[in-house]
């Protein structure tokens, strides 16, 4: 069993930065036994891959629409992963998820997920 929290959303201008924060407790298993992903949610939109990071942070994959701009990384000493957001736009605004998958695979697919947290708010103004 994993429960993860977010932290760190807020409301910002556009070309701010922000940094997503993700603490995983868990009671069986290990951190590194998972790979972790953001997801966002945009208001009247279906949830989108944002990152994904595998278990070692020696991978990382983005979406089209933050490469270059964002950066996911994780902390195993601190079961923490983080999502470094710069140059923010109005469109990246939305509820963003952290993930924990168990299996390796399609780290853009929401099926691949065993865990989610309750999300973070972030709004970027114009």
């Amino acid at each position: 069993q994993m429960q993860l929290v977010e932290s760190g959303g807020g409301l910002v201008q556009a070309g701010d930065s922000l940094r997503l924060s993700c603490e995983a407790s868990l009671s069986t298993r290990q951190f590194t036994d998972y790979g972790m992903g953001w997801f966002r949610q945009a208001p009247g939109k279906e949830r989108e891959f944002v990152a994904a990071v595998s278990w070692s942070g020696g991978t990382t994959w983005y979406s089209d629409s933050v490469k270059g701009r964002f950066t996911i990384s994780r902390d195993n000493a601190k079961n923490m992963v983080y999502l470094q957001m710069n140059s923010l736009k109005p469109e990246d605004t939305g509820v963003f998820y952290c993930a924990a998958a168990w299996y390796t695979g399609d780290y853009a697919k929401e099926t691949l997920y065993d865990y989610w947290g309750q999300g973070t708010q972030v709004t970027v103004l114009t």
